[in-house]
């Protein structure tokens, strides 16, 4: 009986640890959240994140492989951004946190979907 009211107990909360979780996993699957949980606001926020982290790291890693010596240099610095851009919006998406990345996270706001 214990085990059974402890399930229901945690089964309560996901809806909004659901989301949570949504918005954290929206830096890796940035669709995610758009499929799972598409009237939540939080989610979606993080979802337009994780798509302009993929896109930057999409034409930073073009621009930086085409550029030689100097870009490939900076190549293993630059996925190194992108790596702590990843798990700062991990950490915010599943803490609750609307924080947008620096020097990209203004661009999010464009995307409207």
């Amino acid at each position: 009986m214990a085990e059974e009211s402890g399930s229901k107990a945690s089964g309560t909360s996901t809806g909004p640890n659901n989301g949570r979780l949504m918005a954290g996993l929206a830096y890796f699957i940035f669709f995610l959240p758009m499929l799972m949980n598409p009237r939540s606001n939080e989610a979606m926020f993080h979802a337009k994140q994780g798509l302009v982290l993929l896109i930057t790291s999409i034409i930073g890693n073009i621009l930086l492989g085409i550029i030689p010596i100097f870009g490939w240099i900076l190549l293993p610095f630059f996925n190194l951004a992108i790596v702590i851009g990843v798990i700062w919006g991990l950490l915010n998406g599943l803490n609750g946190k609307q924080v947008e990345l620096p020097l990209i996270g203004q661009f999010a706001k464009n995307f409207n979907f």
